[in-house]
């Protein structure tokens, strides 16, 4: 039995699958063993699908394992140092050495891994999302949310988007196109993997952007619908996987206050929040983005819905936002994260901190601020804190409306709060 689901051939970098059978029962002792020290075995028994390097006490092969040590991306099964049986993951080199898929004994063969994306799919349709003609993209795999810790999958009419952060995920990315192509049948057209940025930097096998699967050689259908709210994707060159899912909740919340209002959609990319506003009758909205390719793709898609009252503007949010007192009734911030790493924390919040201070400052009286941060390492209170601080920097009174994070097809693993990576507020201005 392969303790690898699959291995990379070195002649022409394709994945050749050898999955365990699907009838073959589960032994421990044909994985390789990964033991963790004393005390070190607190968060896996709450379920926590992380192991750390440093909880790591010993690595046990089985004995007719090819090689002289644990391989990344290999299958493992993770004990305490009293022998108790604790789960399977995947085994990566890095401070998180094992991403935990099972603490339970499973044979990780494909019948398994159809069974998570069946699952999460079940979920989305539970959440009106898979079968809604008026909403046709979604996040359909949201990693530690959905039992797959390093996998995501996005949804866009059609084709499905795969980014990969696990090595042991990744290897076998053919098993979720298979299963991806039985569960939705005619419906999808293509996967598309872009996992190319998102693997580790030294991870052993290649992972270039490209398409895994398509239906046909036809052009795609890349314009997405969401709260009837029409989208030019760019999957294969854009940010991430094209679109920015998980502010779909939080836009149709902005539709809501934007009527006859005057808008700013700051760090704009798609022009998302921008689109919304317009089409729920804001008197004029405006768009800044330092990247020109974002704002062109704004203007494809105001194009796109037939929207009028609109400009955009190649500008640094920090500069454009200075001498714009009494400009806009509506300002939306959401930079992209400031901090990815504890180290620089500090200067991601003092970063935030100047920037919710100069829209603070030049919001109408009465303005509402739609302010966001998605720097996993910077949580909800010290983000609340911050955007507090600035209020009291700028000397202007601020009612909290409303506590804002990602929609629930983006689902947190209660034994998982590093999910919850997304927090924003709707402040009052006086």
């Amino acid at each position: 039995m392969p303790y690898r689901d699959c291995k990379e051939s070195l002649e022409d970098s394709t994945i050749k699958l050898s999955t365990f059978a699907p009838n073959t029962l589960f032994m421990s002792d044909q994985f390789i063993k990964v033991i963790l020290a004393n005390g070190k075995d607190h968060s896996v028994k709450r379920f926590h699908p992380w192991v750390f390097s440093g909880a790591i006490k010993k690595i046990s092969l089985p004995p007719d394992y090819e090689g002289d040590d644990v391989k990344e991306g290999d299958v493992v099964v993770v004990y305490s140092v009293q022998d108790e049986f604790l789960g399977m993951g995947h085994y990566q080199i890095g401070s998180i050495a094992v991403r935990m898929f099972s603490f339970t004994e499973v044979i990780p063969n494909y019948d398994f891994w159809k069974s998570k994306i069946q699952k999460a799919y079940d979920f989305r349709t539970q959440l009106n999302l898979t079968q809604n003609s008026s909403t046709n993209c979604y996040r359909l795999c949201f990693g530690e949310g959905d039992g797959l810790p390093g996998f995501i999958i996005d949804y866009y009419n059609g084709t499905a988007v795969f980014q990969s952060h696990s090595i042991g995920l990744h290897l076998i990315k053919h098993e979720f196109v298979k299963a991806l192509q039985e569960i939705y049948g005619d419906e999808l057209q293509a996967v598309y993997d872009k996992s190319e940025e998102t693997m580790p930097k030294n991870a052993p096998i290649k992972a270039p952007n490209g398409y895994l699967w398509k239906r046909t050689d036809s052009p795609l259908e890349t314009v997405a619908v969401e709260n009837n709210h029409k989208f030019s994707v760019d999957w294969e060159g854009g940010q991430k996987t094209g679109f920015f899912l998980d502010q779909r909740e939080n836009r149709e919340l902005l539709a809501h206050y934007s009527k006859d209002k005057v808008v700013l959609n700051t760090f704009c990319y798609t022009g998302g929040f921008s689109v919304y506003a317009a089409l729920a009758g804001a008197k004029e909205v405006h768009s800044t983005d330092i990247s020109k390719k974002a704002i062109e793709l704004t203007d494809k898609n105001i194009e796109l819905n037939n929207i009028k009252n609109h400009t955009s503007f190649v500008a640094d949010t920090f500069d454009f936002l200075k001498n714009r007192e009494n400009t806009y009734d509506i300002i939306v911030l959401d930079p992209p994260a400031f901090a990815k790493h504890q180290n620089v924390k500090h200067n991601a919040i003092m970063g935030y901190k100047r920037l919710n201070y100069e829209a603070i400052k030049q919001i109408k009286p009465g303005g509402l601020l739609f302010t966001f941060s998605c720097s996993q390492v910077v949580d909800k209170n010290t983000f609340n804190s911050t955007v507090m601080a600035a209020a009291i920097e700028a000397g202007r009174n601020v009612r909290v409306l409303h506590h804002l994070s990602q929609p629930p097809d983006h689902c947190v693993n209660i034994f998982h709060p590093e999910g919850e990576y997304l927090k924003g507020l709707v402040v009052h201005v006086e």
